[in-house]
C-alpha cells in the first residue's frame, strides 16, 4: 500500500439526505444560498467568469418548472441536447423537479440518430443548445412528431427560448402559482432514459427513476469526501457527468465550473483552480504524459524522479513537503488540485501511485450507467492498489460462477439499479434477475477484508477473447501492460480477423504511437521498437495471452464524447 492510508474503521463522511431533485435543490439553496453554484463563461476563449449562486439556481429551476407544468410537460418524455451549460443544468433539474421523463442525447451524435432516439422515446418536446442549430431542420424533418423546440441560450431558429420560459414562470409565481412546489412527485417513476453511448455497438435506452438518481448518490457520498471546487468536463448526457458531477456534488453546495470544451481545459484550470476533478482514465493519463514529457524536453525528468525519492523518504518519517517540491509541476493544472475522482475503464496503478508522489490523491471508483452509476470507489483514507474501491452504502456485490480464482460476472443490487431498458423486457429479463441483482457484463473478483468487499475489475465480458482451445484472454490486462510501453498514446488488445485463413487465432495490439515522445528518444522505426517492447511483455505472460501481431496506426481510435473507444468501428482485419 506504500503511504497510502488504510483507515478500515473510519467513519462515513457526512452526506445530504434528498429522495428527489427539487428536495436537494430546495435543501442546498437554504443551506447556501449565497454560495456560487455555477461558474461559466459566456465566451470560451475570454476571461470573464460568471456565476449562479444556489439561491439563484433555485428561483431559475421554480420558474423554468413553473412554467413548464403550464406548457403541459408532467409525464411527458422531454430530450435535452446540447453542451454542458447553466442552460443545460436548470433544464435537466427541471425537468426532473417538475415530473417530466428527460432524454439526455449526445449533441454529438448526426441528425438521423437523434432523431431515431427522439422517436424511440417518443419526444414531444426537446431543449436544444445553438450548437446543434444546422443538425435541426435535419432532425425535424426526420421526426415531425416533435411538437416544440426550445432553445437554451442565444435565440435561434425562431424558438422561444429558455429564458423566455423562465420570465413566464417567475411572473406566475410572483401572481400566486404555487404549482411547482405543490406538485407530486412519484420518487420511483421513470424519470430519465439515458441511451448508452454503444461503445460496443448499438446503445439501448437506460431507465431511471430519481430513487436510483439520488440515491446513487445519497449513499455514494457517505464514502468520500469532495472539496467544494470542481470542474465539469464530462459529457452532461451521461450519468458519470449528470448524476455524480451534476447532481451529487450540487447536493453538496460544491462549486462547478462548467468547462467550454476539450479545447479549452488547461486554459481553464489555471483560470478557475479547481481542488478537485471528476475524469475517465483518458484525461488522467493525459495529464500524466503532459507531465513527463514536459519534464523531458526541459531536461528535468531525472530531478523530478530524485525529488519523488526525496520527498517519499520524509513522507516515511512524517513530513510531507509535497505541495512545496512539486509545486512547478501542479501549476500547470492549477495548482490547488488535491484529489481526482476516476472511473469508466482500467487506470494503470503506476500512473495513480505518480499523482500520489507529487499530492494529488487518486480515488479510483467503478460504476455503470445501469446503476445510475455509480457501484464503488476508494475512500480518501482507505484505498487499494488496484481495486476499484468498496461498495457504496446500501449496494451488494456477488460473483457469478466464479471459476478457481474466484473471478467470474459482477452482479450488483442496490436502490439505484435500474428500472429497466426501455421497450425492450427481454433485454432487461437478461440482466435483472429474480432477486433484483443485475449482472454488469464486466468481470472480476471480490477480495474479503473483514466485512469490506474489494472489488476487483478483469475486464468486459463483451471484449472477451475466446479462442477454439477454451482459452479466456480479457484484453484489457494485456492493454494495462502496454500502456506502460513507452511512447504509446492509445492501444487496443483484440482478436484478430483473417480474411485469407478463418481458422487463425491471433492475438493483436493496435496502437497510436505519441509521435512527439518517439522522436524526443529518436526513435525512426517505431514498428521495430514496439516489436521488441511487446515481446518483453510476451515473455512475462503464459502463452495465450502473449500478443502475435502489432499493428500501428496513424491517427486516434474512434471514440464517443464520453472520451471511450468504440470499439465495434475499429478494423480488425490482419491480412
Amino acid at each position: 500500500m506504500g503511504f497510502k492510508n488504510r483507515k478500515s474503521n473510519y467513519p462515513l463522511y457526512e452526506t445530504t439526505r434528498f429522495d428527489n431533485v427539487r428536495t436537494m435543490i430546495e435543501n442546498v439553496a437554504a443551506r447556501y444560498p449565497e454560495r456560487n453554484a455555477l461558474t461559466y463563461k459566456k465566451i470560451p476563449s475570454g476571461k470573464e467568469l460568471f456565476h449562479y449562486t444556489y439561491a439563484q439556481c433555485r428561483d431559475y429551476v421554480q420558474a423554468l418548472a413553473t412554467e413548464m407544468l403550464a406548457m403541459g410537460m408532467k409525464g411527458k418524455t422531454v430530450a435535452i441536447i446540447g453542451e454542458a451549460s447553466p442552460e443545460w443544468v436548470f433544464t435537466y433539474f427541471a425537468a426532473m423537479s417538475m415530473g417530466a421523463v428527460t432524454v439526455p442525447i449526445d449533441k454529438e451524435l448526426p441528425a438521423d440518430d437523434i432523431a431515431s432516439i427522439l422517436c424511440t422515446a417518443e419526444c414531444e418536446f426537446a431543449f436544444c443548445s445553438p450548437i446543434i442549430e444546422k443538425k435541426l431542420d435535419d432532425v425535424r424533418k426526420s421526426y415531425p412528431a416533435l411538437q416544440t423546440v426550445i432553445a437554451m441560450g442565444d435565440a435561434f431558429a425562431d424558438l422561444p427560448t429558455l429564458d423566455s420560459l423562465r420570465a413566464n414562470g417567475a411572473a406566475r409565481v410572483k401572481d400566486g402559482d404555487n404549482a411547482y412546489l405543490e406538485n407530486e412527485i412519484d420518487n420511483g417513476a421513470l424519470a430519465s432514459i439515458v441511451f448508452t453511448s454503444g461503445t460496443t455497438g448499438k446503445g439501448k435506452g437506460v431507465m431511471l427513476s430519481q430513487t436510483n438518481i439520488c440515491s446513487d448518490m445519497e449513499q455514494g457520498m457517505y464514502n468520500f469526501q469532495i472539496t467544494y471546487k470542481t470542474m465539469c468536463v464530462l459529457p452532461p448526457h451521461h450519468t458519470f457527468g449528470s448524476t455524480v458531477n451534476l447532481i451529487g456534488h450540487f447536493a453538496q453546495g460544491c462549486e462547478i465550473y462548467l468547462s467550454s470544451g476539450i479545447r479549452y481545459i488547461m486554459k481553464e484550470l489555471n483560470e478557475f483552480k479547481p481542488t478537485h476533478l471528476i475524469l475517465v482514465p483518458l484525461f488522467v493519463e493525459t495529464f500524466y504524459k503532459r507531465i513527463m514529457s514536459s519534464a523531458e524536453k526541459s531536461g528535468k525528468l531525472k530531478m523530478l524522479k530524485k525529488l519523488i525519492k526525496i520527498s517519499n523518504g520524509l513522507r516515511r518519517v512524517g513530513i510531507d513537503a509535497r505541495k512545496t517540491l512539486f509545486k512547478s509541476v501542479t501549476k500547470n493544472f492549477g495548482g490547488e488540485i488535491e484529489m481526482i475522482i476516476c472511473g469508466g475503464a482500467a487506470l494503470n496503478q503506476s500512473i495513480i501511485d505518480f499523482f500520489e508522489d507529487i499530492g494529488i490523491t487518486i480515488l479510483n471508483g467503478y460504476g455503470i450507467t445501469e446503476c445510475a452509476p455509480l457501484i464503488s470507489c476508494n475512500r480518501n483514507e482507505y484505498r487499494k492498489n488496484g481495486s476499484v474501491g468498496l461498495p457504496i452504502i446500501g449496494g451488494e456485490i456477488k460473483i457469478l460462477d466464479p471459476d478457481e480464482n474466484g473471478e467470474g460476472e459482477i452482479a450488483y443490487r442496490g436502490p439505484n439499479v435500474m428500472l429497466g431498458y426501455y421497450k425492450d423486457e427481454a433485454a432487461t429479463r437478461a440482466v435483472i434477475d429474480e432477486e433484483g441483482f443485475f449482472r454488469t457484463g464486466d468481470y472480476g473478483k471480490i477480495e474479503l477484508e473483514g466485512n469490506d468487499q474489494w472489488i476487483y475489475i478483469t475486464g468486459r465480458l463483451k471484449n472477451l477473447i475466446i479462442f477454439s482451445n477454451g482459452k479466456n484472454v480479457y484484453p484489457e490486462e494485456i492493454e494495462t501492460d502496454i500502456q506502460g510501453v513507452y511512447g504509446v498514446s492509445e492501444v487496443v488488445v483484440y482478436a484478430g480477423e483473417s480474411k485469407s485463413d478463418p481458422q487463425k487465432e491471433i492475438i493483436v495490439a493496435e496502437i497510436y504511437p505519441d509521435a512527439d515522445a518517439l522522436a524526443l528518444h529518436e526513435i525512426t522505426d517505431a514498428q521495430a521498437y514496439f516489436d521488441a517492447e511487446i515481446k518483453k511483455i510476451n515473455q512475462k505472460n503464459v502463452s495465450y495471452k502473449t500478443v502475435g501481431k502489432v499493428k500501428l496506426r496513424d491517427t486516434e481510435f474512434p471514440k464517443n464524447t464520453s472520451r471511450k473507444i468504440t470499439r465495434f468501428a475499429i478494423d480488425k482485419s490482419i491480412d
